[in-house]
């Protein structure tokens, strides 16, 4: 199966995410108004904002199938970290929210005694809100999908949200009114540091980041090679779920240009079954021992 169709699975999680929360958010708000739970209102609200993140994730999906063309000769796969970063930046305004609105009441010192049913309703949003990200990572995983995966963490703050007016509620209920503000500053810390670490894989993609023990394992497997004298140099970057590697060997100077050509493609296959690397630019060179020590010590 290759990228595109997996892609194509993908926007089934973002569908999946984006009809889940509008059905949460209206259920939740119109039973926070009734049960006059401020907690709840905020987890509806939070909700809505997390449709435009899906939305975004939906969107980068979609473009990340377009072909290549004159202007993107590597396709539009990158616009998935795009997507992540946005449901990043999201995340982060919704988490810094949660904890500036969880101050402002521990300040206050005023905390409403909502109606039960509204704990009832954050609870069954937990769960349902378990099932989605749960879902959702098992599928990003599979198609190994960077947005789908941002997606899925977003899901799973939005699960620990709901748990945390539960317990707020719940807390006021039993008279623990410190419970709720308490709750929802640890979840809004949580949810802060979920976006941090979206954003921080998000941005070493798009900066052309790379593993460097990846690249030491990369190297090691041309070097297996038949006929591969030396590596000299091997680079990489990420591009949707793809690899793209970029290496210079060293060969028999001897050797004819097909017979070069056939190395540069027993090592394209080699790194394809060992790293399923979807394009590698293999550059051959010839090896003189003298000349190859005085280039090794300038790559070094």
């Amino acid at each position: 199966m290759n990228y595109s169709d997996n892609l194509k699975k993908g926007e089934k999680g973002a569908w999946l995410s984006i009809i889940t929360y509008i059905i949460l958010s209206a259920v939740k708000i119109v039973v926070a108004y009734i049960g006059d739970s401020d907690a709840l209102r905020a987890d509806g609200l939070n909700n809505s904002t997390d449709v435009v993140a899906s939305v975004a994730v939906l969107i980068g999906l979609k473009i990340s199938r377009k072909p290549p063309d004159e202007d993107h000769h590597y396709g539009h796969y990158r616009a998935e970290s795009v997507a992540s970063l946005f449901a990043a930046f999201i995340m982060a305004v919704v988490g810094i929210e949660v904890i500036i609105d969880t101050l402002q009441t521990i300040f206050s010192g005023t905390v409403p005694q909502p109606d039960m049913i509204t704990a009832w309703t954050a609870l069954g949003s937990a769960l349902v809100m378990f099932f989605v990200y749960r879902y959702n990572l098992k599928l990003s995983k599979r198609i190994e999908s960077a947005s789908l995966y941002a997606a899925s963490q977003d899901n799973r703050s939005d699960a620990l949200v709901s748990l945390g007016a539960f317990v707020g509620i719940g807390g006021a209920q039993l008279g623990l009114l410190w419970l709720d503000p308490l709750a929802g500053f640890i979840v809004g810390i949580i949810i802060c540091k979920t976006a941090w670490e979206i954003f921080k894989d998000a941005t070493h993609t798009l900066t052309d980041g790379f593993d460097e023990d990846q690249l030491i394992q990369i190297k090691e497997s041309i070097r297996e090679v038949d006929d591969v004298l030396h590596v000299l140099d091997v680079k990489g970057r990420i591009h949707g779920n793809g690899l793209l590697i970029e290496a210079t060997i060293l060969v028999d100077p001897s050797l004819t240009v097909d017979e070069g050509h056939q190395i540069a493609d027993k090592v394209e296959k080699q790194l394809e079954g060992n790293f399923r690397i979807s394009h590698a630019h293999i550059h051959i060179e010839p090896y003189f021992p003298k000349e190859n020590q005085h280039k090794k010590q300038e790559n070094d």
